[in-house]
């Protein structure tokens, strides 16, 4: 099967265990936010889980609830990323964001409810013993908090009104909690489902995540609003500083290709086990959304 349709057929099984779990919720604004917020997506870090679990042995159904939880935080951060307060987005995933179908008190709740779901899925009993869930909801915990996406996310808010533009060393640490503590904790929680040590994941995942956010980069200068699902040209209008900005256009895309090639070393110790996530490590930085 192809790394595409691998994707395809992970996001399917995830979304069906989003369903699940909103089945028996009342049908009122919030719920409904919930549901447009859960829909689309690459599901790059649902696959992460589901692949690590692989990996290590464990079949999705073993594993699709933390996939599935991985999702639901990453939902909610881009719910709460997108309202007037943080980055101010109109658009994402091809569609208006949720403060703009609904409002902004319904994104802010639609966010924390998410958010709270993501730890209520870590809990099912299908992932296994209990002090593995526990792991699980403490390792997401880390990944989502003060130490992780939240921590990204404040630097980021926090560089708009900077003196000055933020250097390499300062947008890598940033970038580093915003998007690459979620991959990270997600190639790593197969790992921690099967009892292993999660070492050569998080190296990949760790070298992984910052190529996503050079890629990133890379598509708000070279993409479109019709291939993204998200507006564009952002960052240069507001005169950030991105892998992009320092580096240059084809110094950025080098220093991606770099961090793929570190991300499918860190994999050697699983030998060809290993193919289908050093497929999407070269995903990640040829991706057009």
């Amino acid at each position: 099967m192809s790394f595409p349709d691998v994707l395809k057929q992970d996001a399917a099984l995830v979304q069906a265990r989003l369903n699940v779990a909103l089945a028996n919720h009342d049908d009122v604004p919030v719920v409904q936010a919930m549901r447009y917020a859960l829909q689309g997506g690459k599901r790059l870090r649902a696959f992460l889980v589901l692949e690590s679990a692989r990996l290590h042995g464990l079949a999705p159904e073993q594993a699709v609830a933390a996939a599935a939880a991985v999702e639901a935080l990453h939902a909610y951060s881009l719910v709460h990323d997108d309202l007037p307060c943080m980055d101010d987005d109109d658009l994402r995933r091809g569609l208006p964001t949720v403060h703009v179908k609904w409002d902004e008190a319904t994104a802010v709740l639609t966010g924390d409810a998410l958010q709270t779901l993501a730890f209520e899925l870590l809990c099912d009993p299908a992932l296994g013993p209990a002090d593995r869930r526990l792991a699980l909801v403490a390792g997401l915990a880390k990944a989502s908090g003060a130490e992780g996406m939240v921590l990204g996310q404040a630097l980021d808010i926090a560089a708009e009104t900077a003196p000055a533009p933020l250097t390499l060393p300062e947008i890598t640490r940033l970038q580093a909690g915003k998007t690459g503590a979620l991959i990270c904790f997600s190639a790593e929680a197969g790992a921690i489902l099967a009892g292993a040590d999660p070492a050569p994941l998080r190296a990949y995942a760790t070298a992984l995540g910052l190529a996503f956010q050079i890629a990133d980069d890379i598509l708000d200068v070279e993409g479109s609003e019709a291939t993204t699902g998200k507006r564009v040209g952002k960052d240069a209008e507001a005169g950030k500083a991105t892998f992009v900005s320092l580096l240059g256009l084809e110094g950025a895309k080098s220093r991606a290709q770099a961090l793929i090639d570190e991300a499918a070393a860190a994999l050697l110790p699983y030998g060809d086990r290993a193919s289908a996530l050093i497929e999407a490590a070269r995903f990640v930085i040829s991706r057009q959304s």
